[in-house]
């Protein structure tokens, strides 16, 4: 078996199937990964390699989500060495080896530490990279992702092209957003390229910003202001600020390009403000309905 044709075609089938650039350079990481320490031949793999390679992640401090994410990224290799190069091999990923993930309720900003945070973030172009997290409830690989002409002030909206699971998505832009984006594109280096955000320093000067580079900027604000802000914690903030809102959980779900709503419901149990508003409306109804005499 020549395993490096098999991953060159590997590649091609997953861009075929329209997966991200950034989900295929992840799912062949982590199969280098694999393959780096196997021992045995690819097609000689069983579930005994599996569980010496899930411990082996574990003795790395690896958590449990990032295991079961390179666990996936093997499985669906050797399912696509069965049905697509018909490679007699048994898929030593079986069901069960998956580790139990726990499911901690996402994190979100009070209104007191957006302020301090936004506060202390002097450049036009990493403030209004942080507002259309915060206001437009875009990840980051979208907000640099992001071109002149998806921009459409008239309706203030924004195409999100080829968000999470290379869907197209329709968002909208809070005027406070729409003023900071229109500040920073006055300033904004005069070029051809079409990405709205770019390095404003150094060799690559011109150049779309990097993921990395986002992530960098967040982390030096946040340590500035003493509050742990990270990118998607701003994403999480603007979800809890619209059901705080009594804004409708569908929409919510649309904006934040949600496959599924149970993604968006777990939003709900944060929403302690909106809960407490619904309790209390409803109780002075049932209250209202009820006599109890030792209360006259």
């Amino acid at each position: 078996m020549n395993m490096t044709e098999s991953i060159l075609n590997y590649r091609l089938f997953l861009k075929r199937k329209n997966f991200s650039s950034l989900t295929i350079k992840n799912y062949l990481h982590r199969l280098k990964l694999f393959f780096s320490w196997l021992a045995v031949p690819v097609e000689s793999t069983t579930v005994k390699e599996v569980k010496l390679y899930i411990d082996y992640l574990l003795e790395k401090q690896m958590a449990p989500r990032s295991i079961n994410c390179h666990l996936s990224s093997v499985r669906l290799f050797y399912g696509y060495l069965q049905d697509e190069e018909g490679i007699s091999t048994v898929n030593p990923v079986v069901t069960g080896l998956m580790m139990r993930e726990s499911h901690p309720l996402p994190r979100y900003l009070p209104d007191s530490d957006v302020e301090l945070f936004l506060n202390h973030v002097a450049s036009k172009r990493d403030f209004v990279i942080f507002m259309l997290m915060l206001r437009c409830g875009l990840r980051v690989q979208e907000v640099i992702n992001l071109t002149l002409d998806v921009i459409d002030y008239r309706r203030s909206q924004i195409l999100v092209r080829a968000g999470k699971g290379a869907k197209d998505r329709m968002v909208f832009i809070s005027n406070d957003a729409a003023i900071a984006l229109a500040k920073y594109l006055r300033v904004r280096l005069v070029t051809k390229e079409k990405h709205i955000f770019l390095v404003e320093k150094g060799r690559c000067r011109g150049r779309p910003i990097s993921v990395r580079a986002v992530q960098k900027r967040v982390e030096l604000y946040a340590k500035l202001c003493g509050v742990p802000v990270t990118c998607h914690r701003l994403r999480h903030t603007m979800a809890t600020q619209l059901l705080n809102a009594n804004a409708d959980l569908v929409s919510i779900q649309e904006i934040l390009g949600h496959t599924k709503i149970k993604t968006t419901q777990r939003y709900s149990k944060l929403s302690n403000l909106k809960a407490q508003q619904d309790y209390f409306q409803a109780m002075d109804l049932v209250i209202a309905r009820t006599v109890i005499n030792q209360l006259e």
